[in-house]
């Protein structure tokens, strides 16, 4: 099989491609024949050596991946050679084959698409456990998308708009905030962190937001306590702006706000039952055409270094794949 291999840490470019044995598959494992596997931000910081966890080399990156399961280990019940799946794992998906856990694979839709369900897995998951589970979102709730047009933007657009939110999308230009507006939401704002506060306060006729799904960190995130409601909720999922200005606590104790995190990876290694579940959900509004996956554009596997450039130049409006060429 072929798989793309971090040798040495450095830009996406160092990416080599290189044939290696087919994987067999160990108790309570199954090997997938991979057909599309997401690009994701943090592979960047894999591939460039920066990210918190990172395996003995060589290795593939490659955070989630779609395809037919191909053999099974002693002990698997559960999953069945022949089906179509997705799988979230913290690095291998940038290959022909996968090995993973039983526990880690979820049987896909034959509607789903290969492509679909690798862009969906980790950004859907995320967005899942922040609006719903950390945010507790409810119908007719004011809820902001920060990041939105992006990966986890859209997601959280479409989720949440599909569970009854009134939908405020904050976006870094035009462009992804007119992205944001065909996946659902109903007000699109492009501030600064100096119009941020007031433009969130018009946009809720003064009473704020009720939930945040927030990427941006910062100044932004400074903004957006102002302007939160009462009992409020917000959600950190990361700080794109790189700024990680310290919360003051008055803010959130007059509003009675709670300001909560997210790792959504931990609920894939804590609780894959509960990920398995919301995955299913997920799947579930996609066939009822309630969410889309927004794919962005597709690489082929020998040009995988060349997909994850044009996420880290910040040209990608939703989510970019690579694609091995593999059966659907």
């Amino acid at each position: 099989m072929r798989a793309a291999l971090v040798k040495e840490f450095g830009p996406p470019s160092t990416l080599v491609i290189e044939e290696v044995p087919d994987l067999v598959p160990g108790h309570g494992e199954v090997v997938i024949e991979v057909g599309a596997v997401s690009i994701n931000f943090p592979d960047i910081l894999v591939v460039e050596g920066t990210y918190q966890n990172l395996p003995p080399r060589p290795f593939s990156p490659g955070k989630e991946a779609a395809g037919r399961v191909i053999a099974i280990g002693e002990g698997v019940n559960r999953i069945a050679v022949g089906q179509r799946v997705l799988t979230l794992v913290e690095y291998g998906g940038y290959a022909e084959q996968l090995v993973v856990p039983e526990d880690l694979v979820m049987e896909l839709p034959d509607s789903i698409s290969y492509e679909d369900a690798a862009a969906s897995g980790l950004v859907y998951s995320t967005a899942h456990f922040g609006l719903l589970r950390r945010g507790q979102m409810k119908p007719g709730e004011n809820v902001l998308i920060t990041g939105a047009g992006g990966g986890v933007g859209s997601a959280g657009v479409q989720l949440a708009k599909a569970r009854g939110a009134r939908v405020i999308a904050l976006a870094q230009d035009e462009a992804k905030g007119e992205l944001a507006r065909r996946q659902g939401a109903d007000v699109i704002l492009t501030s600064s962190p100096e119009t941020l506060r007031d433009d969130l306060l018009a946009a809720t006729d003064g009473k704020g937001v009720d939930v945040v799904l927030e990427m941006l960190g910062g100044d932004f995130l400074t903004q957006i306590i102002r302007a939160t409601a009462w009992e409020g909720r917000i959600v950190i999922v990361g700080f794109a702006s790189g700024g990680q200005n310290p919360i003051k606590p008055g803010h959130i104790l007059v509003k009675s706000i709670s300001v909560v995190g997210l790792q959504s990876s931990d609920y894939r290694d804590r609780d894959p039952a509960l990920m398995r579940a919301a995955m299913a959900e997920i799947f579930g509004l996609f066939e009822q055409h309630k969410i889309n996956a927004a794919v962005d554009t597709t690489f082929p596997l020998d040009k995988v270094g060349d997909a994850l450039q044009y996420v880290k130049d910040g040209k990608v409006k939703g989510k970019v794949v690579v694609t091995t060429g593999l059966g659907q």
